[in-house]
């Protein structure tokens, strides 16, 4: 892995960002919405409205508009929400951590389960539980996240009452009692991640198993575990690499509707408070720290490559 690459993907994933920005301000400037009106109501008088509008900037042209913001953005400044008042950043930042804590415990549970069942299907390739497990993939790729997250509700919660059913309790108040308010979004997320995975896994497994190094690796005598961690895992990892990458923009974007269903204050939930209250600084600031998180996610899977498969080089 060269600077050059690494200096030329850092620039590709700045110039995403802009492209992003300038998207996300152009959508919310035709949002039916006056942040005048929503600031001091719909009882105020023309000349307070003008007054707020000429304070806010949202006279000047739009381009000189976007600049303001986009200048004010690369110093963390998002602006105040009208909505609350409040810091547009910090409020989108601790939305954010609380997704990137679901999303991440979501992937290590998918990790866990994916990768040693896709292993197993593949090294009993045609058998019975190479059958099962592909019909249960099939049925986890088929659900949507509103139905497990009901069918998880209704038996984890209401029939046995194992678990909460809504709420976010911060790690740093009760670790336990935060771990248990977020089994059941995580379980929701993980499912489909888990069929799709091991399904990937399962594949990739096969066609390294039928591969000539692994032929010679048998031939000189190596055992059969250390053929399968040392060879057949490491190669039919990285696919996996990019399909978690991109879970992370999944899981940032389809974690909206979990979110919601559990009551986890998290990105996807403050978007749509958000939207429904048309607080622009809260949609412009949300919308981009998803495609920021996404861009970086995107490059560390890059990196992650090179790093596990030597055959790989950017130059």
């Amino acid at each position: 892995m060269s600077t050059g690459w690494l200096l030329r993907r850092l620039f590709l994933v700045a110039y995403t960002v802009l492209v992003v920005s300038v998207l996300v301000f152009a959508i919310t400037q035709v949002l039916p919405a006056d942040a005048a009106v929503t600031l001091l109501g719909e009882n105020a008088t023309p000349e307070a409205l003008a007054a707020v509008r000429d304070r806010l900037g949202l006279n000047d042209p739009i381009w000189l508009q976007y600049w303001h913001w986009l200048t004010a953005a690369l110093t963390g400044d998002f602006g105040h929400s009208m909505r609350t008042g409040q810091p547009v950043a910090p409020m989108m930042l601790t939305a954010l951590s609380r997704s990137l804590l679901l999303a991440l415990l979501s992937i290590l549970l998918m990790l866990a389960v994916a990768v040693p069942l896709g292993l197993w299907a593949a090294l009993r390739q045609g058998k019975a539980a190479d059958l099962v497990t592909g019909f249960i993939s099939y049925i986890g790729v088929s659900l949507p996240e509103f139905v497990t997250a009901t069918l998880l509700l209704i038996v984890l919660a209401d029939w046995l009452q194992w678990l909460p059913a809504t709420g976010y309790v911060p790690p740093g108040e009760d670790f336990w009692d935060s771990m248990a308010h977020l089994v059941l979004p995580v379980l929701t997320v993980s499912v489909i991640m888990v069929a799709h995975v091991s399904r990937m896994v399962r594949s990739e497994t096969i066609d390294v198993l039928h591969s000539d190094y692994i032929r010679a690796a048998r031939l000189k005598g190596l055992a059969p575990r250390s053929v399968l961690l040392r060879h057949v895992l490491r190669n039919a990892l990285l696919p996996v690499i990019t399909i978690v990458a991109l879970d992370v923009g999944y899981l940032l974007g389809g974690i909206i509707v979990v979110e919601e269903i559990f009551a986890l204050p998290g990105i996807g939930r403050q978007l749509i408070v958000a939207i429904t209250a048309r607080d622009l600084p809260a949609i412009q600031a949300g919308a981009l720290v998803m495609a920021v998180t996404y861009a970086v996610a995107s490059t560390l899977a890059d990196i992650a490559y090179a790093l596990l498969d030597r055959r790989i080089r950017y130059d």
